[in-house]
């Protein structure tokens, strides 16, 4: 089944509700309308209710389902219960006036809801920065217990294909804690998109066969990964070759459970994920779905600010589908 077709029928039914805080912008509109026809989720839209109908008029899009909330006349009590909840969470970081001054920006008080329990996630940053995005998830949400640090995956697809690349978004350069964090946080992904995760370590290096501080970086995340999950399918370091072809595999890392069907990448930092990501989209064909934030207490979701209205509809559909994890 189509990954989305597939997301799509786990989600039905389930009312998860997806708050979006760029409610002016035209590709957030008409995907929320869209979501809210086909009964996937119960968007809430953030912004001026005269603003967003006007947009969605040019658009010829039908708000029935969609709930507008302008947090410029949200009640007074529910106001300041938020206002009190966000100073209590951020354990004196913030005085009341700073607060407010906050969670008068859109994307704050659009995680103020998912903390809340208003809304069970959040998708952002159509116009918006990936910090913009990111920095309130951190200071409010967190990351789930166990979890230290967040990182960002893509769904590679093409036909029947489905892998997953890590960290491709949020980690430089990740040290070998980081680096077996991504590895555990990926492979939960990767079941979320019915992917029975094998991980491959990735690097220059197949079991020792270059030396340097880089493999030896991503040695060591290997068997931190390991020892966090025994039950977890990883190995590595993992040339990508070996990783991906069963030949090579066999050939270069003969007895790994892993080498030669791995689904599940592990790039040993940002650069080369991100490289090797667009190289999967641009050469090879592959859809590139995210990035997915890993690592969150509750799903947010960072969009591309070139993102169309369909990556828009997808990312939220990826977000619900979290959301039943959370």
């Amino acid at each position: 089944m189509d990954l989305f077709a597939s997301l799509a029928k786990k989600i039905t039914g389930q009312n998860k509700t997806i708050v979006f805080p760029e409610g002016t912008e035209p590709r957030i509109v008409g995907a929320a309308a869209r979501l809210a026809a086909d009964g996937l989720v119960k968007p809430i839209i953030l912004g001026d209710q005269a603003k967003v109908e006007a947009v969605a008029k040019d658009l010829n899009a039908d708000l029935t389902g969609v709930q507008v909330l302008d947090p410029a006349t949200y009640p007074a009590a529910e106001k300041q219960a938020m206002l009190d909840a966000f100073v209590e969470r951020r354990k004196g970081k913030n005085t009341p006036e700073q607060a407010a001054e906050m969670l008068a920006d859109a994307n704050y008080f659009g995680t103020m809801l998912v903390y809340l329990g208003q809304a069970d996630g959040m998708v952002s940053g159509a116009v918006h920065s990936t910090g913009d995005t990111v920095r309130p998830a951190l200071q409010i949400i967190k990351t789930k217990p166990g979890s230290h640090r967040i990182s960002g995956a893509f769904i590679m697809q093409k036909g029947d294909e489905r892998y997953v690349f890590a960290d491709c978004a949020i980690n430089i350069d990740p040290d070998a804690d980081t680096l077996a964090e991504i590895a555990t946080q990926s492979a939960h992904t990767a079941k979320i998109f019915d992917i029975d995760p094998r991980v491959a370590m990735l690097s220059f290096s197949t079991k020792g066969s270059a030396k340097g501080d880089m493999v030896t970086k991503m040695q060591e995340a290997t068997a931190k990964a390991q020892a966090a999950d025994p039950e977890l399918a990883i190995d590595g370091e993992l040339q990508f070759d070996a990783a991906f072809v069963e030949k090579v595999g066999l050939q270069k890392a003969p007895g790994s459970k892993v080498a030669g069907h791995a689904n599940v990448f592990v790039f040993p930092e940002l650069q080369s994920g991100n490289i090797g990501y667009k190289i999967a989209q641009r050469f090879g064909g592959f859809e590139a779905v995210g990035p997915i934030l890993q690592g969150l207490n509750k799903p947010v979701s960072d969009l591309s600010r070139g993102a169309s209205e369909e990556d828009v509809y997808k990312v939220a559909i990826i977000t619900a589908a979290q959301g039943l994890d959370a």
